[in-house]
């Protein structure tokens, strides 16, 4: 028995064990296939670098600053870590604009990051080519490791600390009772039981998920670079280059330099197949794969055209659909925690990664807002097979592509769409991806509106947005709210649970809505949505479509105690947005119900083209109208009753600018589980006089002490 097993020994699982053993957690076991560091570990280039492209992921990230220097101390063993710094190269104009945004983030954090045009590149690194650069970025920081020799520190403090690490200890199944992990077993039927599995195997992640209905899309590539000979004459330290134009990078080797790349259409490899047992595995050497990063980086550094090759490194690593890490306590699964999916920065991140998910797994929460990379977060069917494989024609590149604003991925799309798709195409939809839905974007007039360029100013849909609002604002448009997350509570105490869990009150008349918050402990907003009530035993709650997941997951959670059943509608429902001062006169027209004189903020059922529907008064972009629900299968005769003439679709892009205009939030942008009602405007939602709800006694605080920040 064991109260916590962490399957997998490489640098994520052997840091998570070093940080719960710091942290005196008791009965810690890790259990790892074959040896320590055997899996992808130890073939890592063993890059340290720092700054990320937000925020959180560079908080996270800077912790191997600090932790990397005390292991060797603690542990006292060499782990080759020391700094070299690096530059991010731009070779095209656009991407000298990402460099100063995440510029400005580095130093925001307190990172030593400085700007070089082309030629001041070329006078600080006279060993290299500034031909074709047109400037980059200096990261002080930028440093390497020895993955062997961190893994080692980290399990040599781990079993200081009373962690059991036990090797050639392959994992067969994860062990779940009544939607809670139970622990593991193993190969040959044993079983190891405990309270908490965190689930850190790589990329033989997925293969254990699978088996327990969690999903989780990574999918194992062959990811390549290359060792030359030593090369005289090179700076010491050598620093990291990233030349993100051409997908390569180069980093110094004790006096030799690895290249190495991230490149389109990835190969896809099977870690349950006969290779995937073997440990310390290197897969053929496929130089036409690598041949145009390698000519890349000659033209870089001139002196590589001379240079031996002595080592082809092409070994497994696991990439994730939307190239950001799996961490957390997965929605399916109460105690089973994962960390996989590092897209190739697992051993940089091990530090940070490993003492955030131990804090998840103690207090029952992450450490600070780690909404980008919460497994919550990504769609359920993002973890097809095919969707995944679809998906590595770019999420490798992904790393080094240049991140436009509103960029949208090519390969893999499809995923979900409206059960009213092709009509929302037929009116010229320009589609984009939100949280895996097909998502009218824009409305295209002509073929010269469809395939618009990128930009990092003004956006070349800017115009059509704002046509787009400009019409609903004088008539009435028709908006796809269909992928807005849906769920049914009911139950004899459904009214109880959700003065529970929502700090507005939700003791209102039936067929009345109201837009409340659903908070933590802390008073962190977890979540925000317009709840109605149905029924005395029904409420629906209509949440943002990224949040389904997550949201679905808390409401499990908290119904402990409480007689209620929670049903998921979101895809047995199209939902119709009807804005604008005319949305009255349009449904008169196909509807033999009354429709002024309607409340806001009520739901009544009614009749478009005799089709029962449930028209609920409300808007999120500030315009008047409703929001139509009805069935799927008959959501096809609404619309083209709807669909009459004069009446214009609006997009997501208007949609978004329309409600930032009036002020209205957004879960994961303007709100979060870091924010509270009083901090973000909303105090309004919270209904103060009830008796008790979650995050009460800590937004009562707040209040008594007043905030000390506001959202504006």
């Amino acid at each position: 028995m064991a109260d916590t097993v962490i399957i997998g020994g490489g640098a994520t699982g052997l840091a998570l064990a070093y940080h719960l053993g710091r942290k005196g957690t008791s009965r810690v076991t890790l259990l790892e296939r074959n040896r320590l560091t055997s899996g992808t570990t130890w073939h890592a280039a063993g890059i340290v670098g720092p700054l990320r492209a937000t925020l959180n992921m560079t908080k996270l990230a800077m912790q191997a600053l600090e932790l990397f220097p005390r292991l060797e101390t603690e542990a006292e063993l060499s782990i080759g870590y020391r700094t070299t710094g690096g530059y991010w190269l731009a070779r095209r104009r656009e991407r000298l604009d990402e460099l100063r945004r995440i510029g400005a983030v580095g130093g925001l954090m307190g990172l030593g990051v400085s700007h070089l045009t082309g030629e001041a590149f070329g006078a600080a690194c006279p060993w290299a080519s500034g031909k074709g650069i047109c400037g980059a970025l200096r990261v002080a920081e930028d440093g390497q490791v020895n993955p062997v020799d961190l893994c080692m520190a980290y399990a040599k403090l781990a079993r200081e600390n009373g962690v059991v690490i036990s090797e050639n200890t392959p994992v067969d199944s994860i062990l779940v009772d009544g939607g809670r992990v139970a622990g593991v077993r193993l190969e040959g039927g044993a079983e190891v039981r405990a309270d908490r599995v965190a689930l850190c195997a790589g990329a033989w992640s997925k293969s254990l998920a699978d088996k327990i209905g969690v999903a989780l899309p990574l999918q194992p590539v062959e990811h390549m670079y290359v060792v030359t000979e030593p090369i005289a004459d090179l700076p010491d330290p050598f620093p990291v280059i990233r030349d993100l134009d051409r997908g390569c990078y180069v980093k110094g080797d004790a006096g030799k330099l690895l290249i190495g790349a991230f490149e389109r259409n990835a190969k896809c490899w099977n870690p349950c197949g006969q290779e995937g047992n073997r440990p310390f595995l290197e897969l053929a050497e496929d130089w036409d794969q690598l041949a145009p990063f390698l000519e890349s980086a000659i033209d870089l550094l001139p002196q590589l055209e001379t240079a031996g090759i002595v080592h082809f490194m092409n070994g497994p690593e696991s990439f994730t659909a939307d190239t950001k890490p799996l961490v957390g306590e997965t929605p399916e699964v109460d105690g089973l925690f994962v960390a996989a999916g590092m897209n190739s920065v697992g051993v940089m991140s091990s530090a940070g990664i490993g003492s955030a998910l131990a804090d998840w797994m103690a207090d029952g929460k992450p450490p600070f807002d780690l909404w980008e990379i919460d497994i919550a977060r990504v769609d359920a069917l993002a973890a097809g097979e095919d969707h995944l494989r679809a998906r590595m024609a770019e999420a490798v590149s992904d790393q080094f592509a240049l991140h436009w604003p509103y960029r949208q991925p090519t390969a893999g799309r499809g995923l979900r769409k409206s059960p009213l798709h092709d009509r929302w195409r037929r009116l010229g939809a320009a589609f984009g991806v939100t949280a895996g839905w097909e998502r009218a974007l824009w409305y295209a007039k002509n073929n010269s509106e469809r395939d618009l360029p990128y930009s990092v100013g003004i956006q070349a849909w800017q115009p059509i947005a704002e046509r787009e609002a400009e019409a609903m604002s004088d008539s009435v448009a028709l908006i796809d709210l269909s992928p807005f997350t849906k769920i049914d509570i009911s139950g004899d105490d459904a009214l109880q649970f959700l003065q529970h869990i929502a700090s507005g009150n939700m003791d209102i008349p039936i067929g009345r809505a109201v837009y409340t918050t659903f908070l933590n402990e802390g008073g962190g907003i977890e979540a925000d949505a317009t709840v109605s009530r149905i029924s005395e035993f029904r409420y629906r709650i209509t949440s943002g479509a990224a949040a389904r997941r997550k949201d679905l997951a808390r409401l499990r959670r908290s119904r402990r105690g409480f007689s209620v059943s929670i049903s998921d509608k979101t895809e047995t429902e199209a939902v119709i947005g009807v804005m604008g001062p005319k949305a009255n006169q349009l449904l008169s027209s196909c509807s033999q119900n009354v429709w002024t004189g309607f409340p806001y903020g009520t739901v009544q059922a009614a009749e478009i083209s005799g089709v029962p529907v449930a028209a609920m008064r409300i808007s999120f972009v500030g315009e008047a109208g409703w929001e139509i629900a009805v069935t799927a299968e008959h959501s096809g005769a609404v619309f083209d009753a709807l669909c009459q003439p004069g009446v214009t679709p609006l997009g997501h892009y208007a949609l978004d600018g329309c409600r930032m205009e009036k002020g209205f939030r957004h879960w994961g942008h303007d709100l979060g589980p870091d924010l509270s009602p009083l901090e973000s405007g909303l105090s309004f939602t919270v209904d103060w006089a009830k008796p008790d709800f979650v995050g009460k006694e800590a937004l009562f605080a707040q209040k008594a002490e007043g905030v000390r920040r506001r959202l504006t």
